[in-house]
């Protein structure tokens, strides 16, 4: 009997999607359980992840937290469909990617363009428009380096999946959830037409946290 899977996560997260979306891909059920990371955590939840944030996988009796480890679990626990290139140097650019989302894109791209252009007005909260403008300042950068390596090839190829791929995703949905950050990322055109592609994948609807879209 195949072990069970729980999801510890929070809706609105991306990096809880991530895991989602590697999940889907791999055809895995699971339970979800919702985690609200920015309200008082229960004392279970802390022994699970110390540093209260989400997600946190369970398979059986085996726990784990950071959404990369929890990726690389999945998929070399699960082996069909793979999401780790054979090639060595592919490999090196999906790590490479993965880096360069958490260090610095996910910040400026969801916490700072997304959650004050687009989250927060929708809860009804307030929100910074100098938040907004930084963080599209600071999303130039990584946005070129990731248009560099999607024209490559290695990954973000659009014709392989890859966990490099499962974690940019949803960070992207969210920017482009931003009229802003929508005209940002269509000035990248490797990464536009990636997206064009990526988007329009089943497990995306599957995953999507169903905000409304500011945007056109």
């Amino acid at each position: 009997m195949t072990e069970a899977i729980t999801l510890h996560g929070y809706t609105y997260s991306v990096y809880t999607r991530v895991v989602r979306i590697v999940l889907e891909l791999k055809g895995l059920p699971f339970e979800s359980i919702e985690v609200n990371p920015f309200e008082d955590l229960n004392p279970s939840f802390l022994d699970l992840h110390p540093f209260g944030r989400v997600p946190v996988l369970s398979h059986g009796t085996f726990d784990i937290f950071e959404t990369a480890a929890i990726c690389r679990y999945i998929d070399n626990t699960f082996h069909h469909p793979a999401l780790t290139p054979e090639s060595p140097k592919a490999t090196a650019r999906m790590d490479q990617v993965i880096s360069i989302i958490d260090n610095y894109a996910y910040w400026p791209m969801v916490r700072q363009v997304f959650s004050h252009g687009v989250f927060r007005p929708l809860l009804g909260t307030e929100a910074n428009a100098e938040e907004v403008s930084a963080g599209l300042a600071s999303s130039k950068k990584p946005l070129k380096v990731l248009e560099q390596i999607c024209g490559e090839g290695f990954v973000l190829s659009g014709k392989t999946f890859t966990l490099a791929d499962c974690h940019l995703a949803p960070m992207i949905d969210c920017f482009a959830r931003s009229a802003d950050g929508l005209g940002l990322l269509q000035s990248h055109p490797n990464l536009w037409r990636w997206w064009g592609g990526i988007s329009k994948m089943p497990f995306m609807k599957h995953t999507d946290p169903k905000l409304p879209a500011l945007v056109p």
